[in-house]
């Protein structure tokens, strides 16, 4: 079983893998600012090589307001991933409250057939210090 606020999801022999962090130093409650910091980590399990092409991500705060972010890759790269290889990369979010919940799906494309599909994030939780929700 995986840690609170940890998430994994496997679709077309590709697993992702979410470990998220509140990064305490970076953020102001008093400002309403928490910022968290998530590692990624995409394993490809199947046969052939992937290439990550774009994101999207729904980030739902603990006020209710979602905010959506699409976008061509992850920190500016379209990442080749070969078969039995990993792509783990560290990216961050901003809130304005303590917790909070994102999840999505990345676009891939199948190089040796040239088949796009979607792979699904699955939920996770951001939540700050002492935060039970």
């Amino acid at each position: 079983m995986k840690p609170m606020g940890e998430s994994e999801s496997l679709t077309q022999a590709i697993r992702i893998d979410v470990e998220p962090s509140f990064q305490a130093e970076e953020s102001s409650p008093a400002e309403q600012r928490y910022v968290f910091s998530y590692t990624i980590t995409v394993h490809n399990h199947s046969r052939h090589s992937v290439q990550l092409l774009a994101r999207h991500w729904k980030i739902t705060q603990g006020s209710g307001q979602v905010q959506e972010v699409r976008g061509k890759g992850v920190v500016g790269k379209q990442p080749l991933i070969g078969p039995g290889q990993t792509f783990r990369y560290t990216s961050r979010a901003v809130l304005d409250g303590p917790v909070g919940v994102m999840e999505g799906a990345y676009t891939c494309i199948e190089t040796a057939t040239q088949t796009h599909f979607e792979v699904p994030i699955a939920p996770f939780r951001l939540a700050g210090p002492n935060q039970v929700h």
